[in-house]
């Protein structure tokens, strides 16, 4: 049984601008369902960029991290410095094969672009022992030079090398046939990238896989290979064909959906039919349920958490249990507001508001930092402004409030609110998002988490 790598590019998406959140999550989501590769773009804000791919490289222990460089000796030093720190390194060098591509992308002539390659894969080897090159636009390339390119690659030392069909001009047939033909060339590992225009890039990397390929480059939404029709193929087929993957198919809908809610490629359904999930019929938890039986809930959904997350999660069920039944709506909502997050510098303690027609509004709030807790009180014009200001007492800086939402997640009268606060930091902006049946308190919290996060970037 051949086991199919595959190589997820969502992060490299370039139809959708993701927080510093987001991609965080995304990664993490990644992880939890077992995909062998996660791709990140090249560096282009050199201080953001970097924080990032060392934050994902703090909890991507199993997957590889592989980050885009192009032939600039910067592009190659930043990027290795970025991953310095990642359990599974890898440096990926993309560059255009086809006439046109080198001609306009790189300004480079065929002879050019073959010193380039050979020095820039040499150069990537000396700091990441992992380097892959992606032969982009091979499908166009002339039959000579990309031959020559894919051993100027591997003689360079290159571990593995992926034919992109950006053009997305050949039938899934015809490409397996050029497939093949490309893996007699050469003898290091190989995978494919297919561009979806056509609604057929699944089908020629499934019949790329039989042709003999190694791994498969996918993504959730955009214009490549489904992650989620991919490793269906895997599971279905691969009895039969004699290959398999890493995924872990019983997460993947919910996992593929969880990342399609941050894409924004989830659209609300045109339909006067109202449909009951059978989560909410079959998740009945209260206050007398125990950690296994949360746990076991949290599995059921589809979550895998670490034993830091899942004991946070549990904390949180405690706090809402004893207000009201938790069912999959509830837990689904204390799953994102309290698991895979940022570092906590603040940590609320306890938080008490006085408010009326005839008083002043006024906020008590205590919050603990590196074991101290440090208490803010504050007069404010209504019950959340007196919050926020004793919020900034406590942390000590006065953060610009861009906007402040609420909203409700689930239905009742005992329903939770969400609510988000979007702090401004040196001309950028910060998102916290808190969760409560009490407004008031998902209100502080998502001030905090918003804080949290300017923190943990600022140092």
């Amino acid at each position: 049984m051949k086991q199919i790598k595959i190589a997820d590019t969502t992060l490299c998406r370039e139809d959708s601008a993701f927080s510093f959140k987001e991609k965080i999550e995304i990664a993490r989501q990644l992880e939890k369902l077992g995909v062998d590769v996660i791709e990140l773009p090249a560096i282009r804000n050199n201080r953001a960029d970097t924080l990032l791919i060392r934050t994902v490289s703090s909890f991507v222990k199993n997957s590889i991290l592989s980050v885009a460089i192009d032939l600039t000796a910067d592009s190659l030093t930043a990027a290795a410095a970025a991953l310095s720190g990642a359990a599974h390194a890898r440096l990926r060098l993309e560059v255009p094969v086809s006439p046109v591509g080198m001609e306009y992308t790189c300004h480079k002539k065929p002879a050019a672009m073959l010193e380039s390659v050979a020095v820039t894969v040499k150069a990537a080897k000396a700091v990441c022992t992992d380097v892959e090159f992606c032969a982009v636009d091979a499908s166009r390339a002339e039959p000579e030079f990309l031959q020559a390119v894919l051993k100027a690659a591997a003689d360079a030392g290159v571990g593995s090398i992926t034919i992109c069909d950006s053009a997305a001009e050949m039938l899934p047939d015809d490409f397996a046939a050029f497939i093949g033909d490309v893996m007699t060339q050469v003898s290091v590992p190989m995978g494919v990238r297919c561009d979806d225009k056509n609604g057929m890039a699944a089908a020629q990397a499934i019949l790329a896989v039989r042709r003999g390929v190694d791994y498969v480059k996918t993504a959730v939404g955009g214009n490549t290979v489904s992650l989620e029709t991919f490793a269906g193929m895997i599971k279905n087929c691969g009895d039969k064909y004699g290959f398999a993957a890493n995924i872990r198919t019983t997460e993947l809908h919910r996992t593929v959906s969880q990342i399609s809610r941050i894409t924004g490629d989830v659209k609300k359904a045109q339909t006067a039919v109202s449909v009951m999930r059978t989560d909410d019929a079959v998740i009945h938890l209260d206050d007398k349920d125990d950690r296994n039986a949360v746990f076991a809930a949290v599995a059921k959904l589809g979550y895998d958490l670490g034993d830091e997350d899942l004991e946070k999660v549990f904390e949180e069920f405690l706090r809402v249990a004893a207000k009201k039944r938790v069912g999959a709506k509830e837990l689904d909502a204390i799953i994102a507001n309290t698991a895979m997050q940022v570092p906590a510098t603040f940590v609320l303690d306890n938080y008490v508001i006085n408010n009326g027609n005839v008083i002043a509004a006024t906020a008590q709030i205590t919050v603990t930092k590196n074991g101290d807790k440090k208490q803010g009180i504050a007069i404010g014009d209504g019950p959340i402004d007196a919050a926020f200001l004793a919020l900034d007492q406590v942390i000590g800086i006065h953060y610009e409030l861009d906007d402040f939402q609420i909203q409700s997640v689930t239905e009742g009268k005992e329903a939770m609110g969400s609510a988000v606060v979007k702090l401004r930091a040196n001309g950028k902006l910060y998102s916290g998002n808190g969760i409560s049946t009490d407004i008031m308190g998902a209100s502080i919290r998502a001030y905090i988490n918003a804080v949290n996060k300017i923190v943990y970037e600022e140092a």
